[in-house]
């Protein structure tokens, strides 16, 4: 009667037991009230003030490419960092399992026969039967203990590794922005390459017909070699970018390969052939910095493990105080296989409540806790760090991607006036009112500015896509679950 009081005033106490150790609370991290860099974004790029959910999950989708957007499934599909991101959820969840497994008693079944020999004297009697001075002994029982988590040791240690879990699944969506951006990177600068050697081919047959029109000059004797030369000198100079050019297309399709988890041979076949830059969209969902805590993965990992490594602190305060632990025993005993079932005769059980309180331990526990207080610093320290980074990338990209049209504008206004330059220049040159000299300038000009503007152009859709990333756009694309729950 007394051990049932006992075990049942365990219970209410582990009911309505505290969990030691500091309770978690969010932290509070003041953000400004809008970009700063958003007062350099341009009207014909004007910026949206409120974050269109719609446009920020599939931000790709703005560029109106269907290849890009094929791309992208197939990343989503089968890139091997997600595959880890997933396994790694997964990990986080069974830990999740285990920390929560010493809340429910445990149990184990034992199974025993025993076959002795010995005197009755040296066996001092006992209840066991001899024949011949041989002894049996069959045994079946079932074992339990259970340690009452009366000051919360184990409930805080759930705690952390929920909070695992949730840093775990916050990192596969950090995992998959980055994948998403590296995608439409990679594929900008694909298309890069490749109008940048369409540009090149376009201007080598403009340069070799100018060196053709000057050989025949100087072959009617109008002109000296110096202009021949200068001519196939500066022909051979362009064509020398292209093989540049080629090998470095190749390359984004290599790095599409590995991000695709695909062999680049079976990405060449459809990439291969040029396309353009897509546009970029007219509007960007820029949104408001206090959004970007609850939008940014990085942000919400970090606070997860903040929130993990403050529940540690519980989970180390905890050892500080007593564990409770009850065991118990039942089975039944008899030295003869027929009477195993005769219960009456051969039932046996045990209930042993016990109480374990660390007397001396070198200071081991005291110091596991201000380990944990330390973690936990860092942990809020490397959390508002995170907050403050978001912060930068975003001003940050703002600010490029309008300084970027600014200069796309600039480069545009330039080769409208090298290709009026070419033509004057060639036409006075033919005249006889211009020396060569003006040629070769005007043409260069025009091939470095064509070229400017083709690289440009691709810069001002690789700052949107990190601008994209900065707010944290993408990782509601796919909302992965682990198997189980």
């Amino acid at each position: 009667m007394k051990s049932r009081l006992w075990l049942a005033a365990l219970l209410l106490i582990t009911a309505l037991g505290c969990a030691v150790g500091p309770d978690y609370r969010p932290p509070e991290v003041k953000v400004p009230e809008q970009w700063d860099g958003q007062a350099v974004v341009t009207p014909d790029h004007p910026s949206k003030t409120a974050a269109d959910p719609v446009t920020l999950v599939e931000w790709w989708s703005a560029f109106n490419d269907p290849t890009l957007s094929a791309l992208v499934e197939m990343a989503i599909r089968s890139n091997l960092d997600l595959v880890q991101a997933e396994a790694r959820i997964r990990q986080a969840r069974a830990a999740r399992g285990v920390a929560g497994a010493p809340l429910l008693p445990q149990a184990s079944a034992t199974a025993l026969y025993q076959k002795s020999q010995g005197s009755s004297e040296a066996a001092g009697g006992g209840a066991i039967a001899t024949v011949g001075g041989v002894r049996e002994l069959f045994q079946v029982g079932l074992d339990a203990s259970w340690e009452i988590d009366i000051f919360g040791g184990t409930r805080r240690n759930i705690e952390a590794a929920t909070a695992d879990l949730r840093a775990a699944v916050e990192d596969r969506r950090d995992v998959l922005i980055i994948l998403l951006g590296d995608v439409a990177t990679n594929y900008f600068n694909l298309r890069g390459f490749q109008q940048q050697t369409v540009i090149a081919k376009k201007n080598l047959e403009t340069q070799k017909k100018t060196a053709r029109i000057t050989r025949k000059r100087f072959e009617a004797g109008f002109i000296g070699r110096l202009d021949v030369a200068n001519a196939d000198a500066q022909a051979a100079t362009t064509e020398a970018v292209i093989p540049i050019l080629e090998s470095q297309a190749r390359a984004a399709i290599y790095s599409l390969g590995v991000l695709l988890g695909r062999q680049p041979a079976v990405l060449e076949q459809d990439l291969g052939v040029t396309s353009p830059i897509p546009p970029t969209p007219p509007q960007i969902p820029v949104g408001l910095p206090s959004d970007l805590t609850r939008r940014r993965p990085d942000i919400r990992r970090a606070e997860a493990r903040l929130h993990a490594a403050t529940a540690r602190i519980g989970v180390a305060t905890a050892d500080l105080f007593p564990k409770f632990n009850i065991t118990g025993t039942v089975g039944i005993s008899a030295d003869d296989l027929t009477r195993v079932s005769n219960l009456s005769t051969s039932k046996f059980w045990s209930f042993s409540p016990s109480v374990t309180w660390p007397v001396f331990a070198g200071g081991r526990i005291r110091w596991n806790i201000k380990l944990q207080d330390a973690l936990q610093e860092e942990a809020l320290a490397l959390y508002e760090k995170t907050v403050l980074t978001a912060l930068k990338d975003v001003d940050t990209a703002l600010v490029a991607y309008a300084k970027e049209q600014e200069r796309r504008r600039s480069l545009t206004e330039a080769v409208a006036s090298n290709r009026q330059a070419v033509d004057l220049a060639m036409q006075l040159y033919l005249a006889g009112r211009t020396d060569f000299l003006n040629v070769l300038t005007a043409e260069r000009n025009l091939f470095v500015n064509e070229d400017a503007l083709v690289q440009s152009t691709r810069t001002l859709a690789t700052n949107l896509v990190a601008l994209y990333k900065a707010l944290g756009g993408g990782w509601e694309k796919t909302n992965y679950v682990p198997q189980g729950g």
